[in-house]
């Protein structure tokens, strides 16, 4: 079973990402503060991450750059979201997720665009 790592500080949007990834036969692994990152990806080993842009103090794009550095996060896909920034035309820039998605998120979108950074893993 593939493992996703969602990660956002509004609870209820984890809530609603993990009932709707566990439906669809993921397993899902939920964080909601940013700083404890590397050590979530370091104990559940995720095949993807979905990372929230807006993560309190912390900057998810500034995340996503990090983990693309790290010879063990940076061939894991990254699909950001949020609800208050696009990232579409920075995707081909060093560091940049491999999708994004906006929030409010549709479900079949989502689905889609996490099965294909999974089957290109």
């Amino acid at each position: 079973m593939r493992r996703i790592l969602a990660v956002d500080d509004d609870k209820d949007i984890l809530e609603v990402l993990q009932l709707i990834l566990e439906d669809s036969g993921y397993e899902v692994e939920t964080l909601s503060d940013g700083h404890f990152l590397m050590d979530k990806i370091r104990d559940t080993k995720p095949d993807l991450i979905l990372l929230d842009i807006m993560l309190g103090n912390l900057d998810g794009r500034e995340l996503c750059k990090y983990l693309k550095k790290i010879d063990n996060t940076l061939n894991i896909p990254v699909i950001l979201i949020s609800a208050s920034h696009t990232v579409n035309t920075s995707l081909n820039q060093e560091g940049a997720p491999n999708d994004f998605v906006a929030k409010p998120f549709d479900i079949s979108t989502l689905l889609s665009k996490i099965k294909t950074q999974l089957n290109a893993a």
